[in-house]
């Protein structure tokens, strides 16, 4: 019995550079492709490891800055054999470039029901418009969802939603599920594929991200999965969670994360293997999957990795 593994990677033009009034390639670039270790490289580092992955793409700032700011990102994913699904930040609905610091509602669980219909239909539109298929999951930025977005979902025809977040429920990532829930289940008409945690000394959550969990953290995780028959593993990282904050050279913590994981990955594949949303996996729902438990030397380990990556590696070239 295998663990299919979602590794997910959420790609968008980044707020931050955006609101820092950098010239428009330069937004797309340090979004994107920063420091030689975005999507491109990404993209080839899979492809050696035989990886599939899903790139959850949020099309909304093509509103502002053009559809080439995004179509040959979607174009470079999918000639490269991965999938594009789709992924939104509802603070791009009103961006504009005359005050950058302009904008609409940063959480998609503060927008109404129809209003949140109405975004995810336009952003659904846009990713078409950038040469996406069809998407049939959506994560959203922030992880900020509600049992309303996935009533929205599932009336634009969607399948599949990977919002839910227990490390960061019950705000923003609202959805009427138990924080404690790692297995896909079904829930509001769709199949909730919620973001895998790990247990941390003193009780609570630490998600599956690359900037989050040291690679031992990472690799003990799988283990305990794949161990324990899981029904999914959910893995998030973003095309520009590589470089430093600035866009500007890269974390050599976090690729060395990357490298990590993406090795790990590979030597399993028979117990873990990757897997696409629109292949259609066939899943076990409604499992009652345990996360990993705490362990104070990871943790303490992992905290020193965080350090000196706040301290070294996220200064600016």
């Amino acid at each position: 019995m295998t663990t299919p593994v979602f590794l997910t990677i959420d790609t968008e033009l980044m707020w931050r550079h955006h609101a820092a009034d950098l010239p428009a390639d330069t937004v797309v670039q340090r979004s994107l492709e920063p420091a030689g270790v975005g999507v491109t490289w990404q993209l080839e580092r899979l492809r050696v490891h035989g990886l599939k992955a899903c790139f959850f793409v949020d099309p909304l700032p093509a509103r502002l800055y053009g559809m080439a700011a995004i179509a040959p990102t979607v174009e470079a994913i999918l000639s490269a054999g991965q999938e594009v699904q789709l992924h939104l930040h509802p603070n791009w609905a009103r961006a504009a470039l005359a005050d950058r610091r302009c904008a609409h509602v940063f959480e998609l669980v503060d927008l109404s029901r129809q209003a949140q219909e109405d975004l995810l239909g336009e952003a659904r539109d846009l990713l078409r418009a950038a040469g996406a298929p069809d998407p049939v999951a959506f994560r959203a930025g922030s992880y900020s969802a509600n049992d309303v977005t996935l009533d929205a979902l599932a009336a634009l025809g969607l399948t599949y939603d990977s919002s839910h977040n227990g490390a960061h429920h019950p705000w923003p990532s609202m959805i009427a599920l138990s924080p404690d829930r790692i297995a896909p289940v079904e829930h509001r008409g769709l199949i909730e594929v919620p973001v895998t945690t790990i247990g941390v000394p003193g009780g609570g959550r630490r998600h599956f991200q690359i900037c989050a969990l040291s690679a031992a953290e990472m690799r003990a995780a799988l283990l305990h999965a794949a161990a324990e028959r899981h029904a999914a593993v959910t893995i998030v990282s973003h095309g520009f969670e590589l470089a430093n904050r600035a866009g500007t050279r890269a974390n050599r913590v976090h690729v060395r994360r990357f490298e990590a994981l993406c090795r790990t990955l590979a030597a399993d594949a028979d117990r873990l293997p990757t897997t696409h949303f629109r292949d259609r996996p066939p899943l076990r729902l409604g499992q009652d999957d345990r996360p990993l438990p705490a362990s104070a030397f990871r943790t303490r380990w992992r905290q020193v990795e965080q350090l000196w990556s706040n301290l070294i590696e996220e200064r600016a070239a």
